[in-house]
């Protein structure tokens, strides 16, 4: 598939936001990182766009530990506590996939290992040059209101 197919793919890729643990069975994470009130989001080394921390997970891997791995290895954070914020069901008009968000909060930075992103930025708020327009704002406002709650406790 041409990079601009699968570019196209990504950018019109929806999600339906579920409670946690109501879909089941997940093939994919999603971390949403926040350091001191902020978003880390990683730039992938074939993208001039942003996303969050995550991916596929590995036979015999919980959701978690597929967070805390795709979290490192994106990012290079390594101390951060991890909350399930939400379930998701993602699709497109090529296939569709269920999923678990978490969010990190981040208490010291790391280094990015060697991987397939080039960078980590942090943001205060949302880039416009997302990798998943459509999704990226809804799991993070989720992220959010867990965020939100933890800060309040």
């Amino acid at each position: 598939m041409s990079s601009m197919a699968e570019e196209s793919i990504r950018k019109e890729l929806q999600c339906i936001i579920h409670p946690l643990n109501s879909l089941g069975h997940y093939k994919y994470v999603v971390v949403c990182a926040n350091y001191q009130g902020k978003w880390i989001l990683s730039r992938h080394k074939s993208r001039d766009t942003w996303e969050t921390q995550g991916g596929h997970i590995e036979d015999g891997e919980t959701p978690l530990e597929c967070a805390k791995r795709e979290l490192f290895e994106e990012s290079g954070i390594m101390d951060a506590e991890l909350f399930a914020v939400c379930d998701y069901y993602g699709y497109n008009s090529k296939s569709f996939s269920h999923g678990m968000v978490f969010l990190a909060v981040v208490h010291s930075l790391g280094e990015l290992p060697e991987s397939e992103m080039k960078e980590t930025r942090i943001f205060d708020t949302l880039p416009a040059e997302l990798t998943y327009p459509q999704t990226s704002p809804k799991l993070y406002a989720e992220a959010e209101k867990v965020l939100k709650e933890i800060m309040e406790k």
